[in-house]
């Protein structure tokens, strides 16, 4: 059922970003005294539409085929492929009889508004809940590897101290992609040596198959804060500040060792050794299918966050900052794919892989966040050179404005065919590859 939410919410946040995209091609073509005859969400392929209705001479509707929305604008070849409006003599309220400046801020009118939605968003979201992050100088007992940080070379109780050179201010830094973007050297303290460790170029890979949180963590003590009703750890006798000290005689100091060890024994009985009230005890209790007993752990050993709040014109730079850094996030994972760095199967997502990279159902800030990171992600896509987009439709117009004359319409209308098919084409892999990956084995 979470799955199933996850995904109506994507749905449902990808719709609000394709409507406005479009908005900004509708206003603009508006602005010029170019008709829209149809603005559609999803595509009404062979014309069948779950939604319709006219308005003002416009076309309004939901199409049946999930793959992004459209503007139809008069006297423009595009995915529509209405080929015999072009037949006839170029009209004054056409798209083709407009200078190409014009038609250029027609075609970037979606881009720009999915870049400044992206700004307001991370803007607004500065403004209200500020900056949350852990010093790194707090950090009293290092890091935690998981399995991609063991993997690299990471060892329990690492304290990073640089990221390429440079000193780390915030814990945070680390799990950002200055780090998970790779080519990344480390400077780690280790039983009071410093060494050098380096983050391969094909990391993304790794955090595709297991997650961010199998990368580090912050290392902590722990206590049992308290135990979920009927659980195993219930039915063991677990209580409230209890501490466990040893599982299987292994020495446990903190939860890093105690999750190892529970780890290795999913489904088996385990032998716990904790302290209560000054006296040690042993307890029996089964560890689950998912590798849990079913208690909470205290946070009293984590380090205090340090929180700065913004006013509404501190707040903008911070924003539009996150908005970059997002935006320029994907070009720099679209070149390791070309590089042959990250698979292609690994570096693209489809609605189930964005929603568990946030956790599950995503509300309140979280979905807002998520807004901001996919309207970023719309814009770049859009730019690219790719017939059908906006990127290839701004192409031809910069090669038009260059020759002093426009693309035959034959030509743009083959252009048109290829470009459908590779986004379809694209669209069918990213689907393909999350079926294979998340179903159910």
């Amino acid at each position: 059922m979470s799955v199933v939410i996850m995904v109506v919410q994507l749905l449902l946040g990808l719709s609000i970003l394709v409507i406005l995209h479009e908005l900004g091609h509708f206003l603009a073509a508006r602005a010029f005294g170019i008709k829209v005859e149809k603005f559609y969400l999803f595509f009404d392929a062979w014309n069948i539409s779950l939604v319709k209705f006219n308005y003002k001479g416009v076309e309004y509707g939901i199409g049946w085929l999930p793959l992004g929305g459209y503007v139809k604008i008069a006297g423009m070849i595009d995915e529509s492929m209405d080929t015999e409006q072009m037949a006839g003599p170029p009209q004054p309220w056409e798209f083709r009889s407009k200078p190409a400046w014009q038609r250029l801020i027609v075609m970037l009118g979606g881009i720009f508004v999915n870049i400044v939605l992206g700004i307001f968003i991370f803007w607004m979201l500065t403004l209200k809940y500020g900056e949350s992050y852990i010093p790194n100088d707090s950090v009293k007992y290092g890091i935690a590897p998981g399995k991609i940080g063991l993997k690299i070379g990471l060892k329990a109780g690492d304290k990073i101290t640089e990221i390429n050179g440079k000193p780390i201010q915030r814990f945070d830094e680390l799990i950002s992609s200055k780090v998970l973007m790779g080519n990344t050297r480390l400077t780690v303290l280790r039983n009071n040596q410093t060494i050098s460790v380096t983050v391969p170029a094909n990391i993304l890979n790794d955090l595709s198959d297991y997650g961010i949180g199998e990368f580090i963590t912050l290392r902590s003590k722990f206590r049992v804060d308290s135990v979920v009703p009927n659980s195993n750890a219930f039915k063991a006798g677990l209580l409230k500040n209890d501490s466990i000290v040893a599982v299987n005689s292994y020495p446990i100091q903190f939860f890093d060792q105690f999750q190892n060890q529970i780890k290795q024994n999913i489904g088996k009985p385990v032998s716990l050794s904790i302290k209560r009230n000054g006296t040690t005890q042993n307890l029996t209790a089964q560890v689950t299918s998912d590798g849990t007993l079913g208690f909470v752990r205290d946070r009293d050993d984590i380090p205090q966050e340090k929180k700065i709040t913004y006013g509404i014109l501190g707040a903008l730079p911070i924003g539009a900052n996150n908005a970059w850094v997002n935006f320029t996030d994907n070009a720099k994972g679209l070149s390791k794919v070309f590089k042959g760095e990250v698979k292609a199967t690994k570096a693209f997502a489809g609605p189930v892989g964005i929603a568990r990279m946030f956790g599950g159902v995503i509300e309140g800030p979280k979905f807002w966040r998520l807004v901001g990171l996919l309207s970023m992600a719309l814009a770049f896509m859009n730019l690219m050179p790719i017939p059908v987009l906006d990127g290839g439709h701004t192409m031809f117009l910069l090669i038009e404005m260059v020759k002093g004359r426009p693309l035959s319409d034959k030509f743009m209308e083959r252009a048109q065919i290829v470009g459908f098919v590779m986004i379809v084409a694209l669209m069918v892999f990213i689907y393909g590859s999350e079926i294979f990956k998340y179903w159910p084995k």
